[in-house]
């Protein structure tokens, strides 16, 4: 487990800078829009599937209603008070999620260390000492970046352990938010994800499973 320091909590919100959604983890720890040490749309958003959706059918695979998701983003974009359980629906409260993962502007995994990882996967071995370089490798993240890949992974998990239900077993889950994890905005990190191994479903599931440990 990576040594991290302390991660507030929470703090008061800077109204002067209310944008949640394409803003870093870093900017968002600085205008209080954490919670838990995480971005509170990420921490209410799992907290209510974790609720009430891990049975659902297709839970990151079918699309939530445009309008709810785009309603529900200008909300906490403008520092509204959101009630997920009355405002929203699963299957939206899904495509949220992924939404913000999206947008992300260096990703969950920092574009920095994309090479490195790309390097790793194109690393025929299957073995102990593959899978401890990459938790490694997932330790070398920028605080933030690594509580919140933690969390997700976690909750990807349970979500997995649920897949006879819900029919998300975690190979659907990586290859759903792989490229959510890899994000880039720039040309490089985008070619360099689309080129590379890890594109393999099965180097996802691996990735999703060493990340969540």
């Amino acid at each position: 487990m990576k040594k991290i320091a302390a991660l507030p909590l929470s703090k008061q919100r800077d109204d002067s800078c209310q944008k949640v959604f394409g803003v870093s983890l870093q900017d968002l720890q600085q205008q209080g829009l954490t919670k838990n040490g995480l971005p509170a749309v990420v921490w209410n958003t799992v907290e209510y599937l974790t609720q009430h959706g891990l049975t659902q059918e297709g839970i990151f695979r079918v699309n939530g209603n445009k309008k709810m998701v785009d309603r529900l983003r200008l909300k906490y974009d403008q520092g509204e008070e959101v009630e997920l359980a009355k405002d929203a629906d699963v299957c939206s409260v899904a495509s949220l999620l992924k939404l913000f993962l999206r947008e992300l502007p260096d990703g969950v995994i920092t574009s920095a260390l994309h090479p490195r990882f790309i390097q790793l996967y194109q690393d025929p071995r299957n073995d102990a000492e593959k899978e401890n370089n990459l938790k490694e490798l997932i330790k070398e993240l920028p605080d933030a970046n690594y509580c919140l890949l933690k969390y997700l992974c976690r909750f990807l998990t349970r979500v997995a352990d649920h897949h006879t239900v819900n029919r998300m077993n975690i190979f659907s889950l990586a290859i759903i938010f792989g490229p959510s994890c890899f994000q880039s905005q720039s040309p490089r990190g985008k070619d360099l994800y689309r080129n590379a191994s890890c594109h393999n479903q099965s180097c996802r599931m691996e990735f999703l499973k060493s990340a969540s440990d």
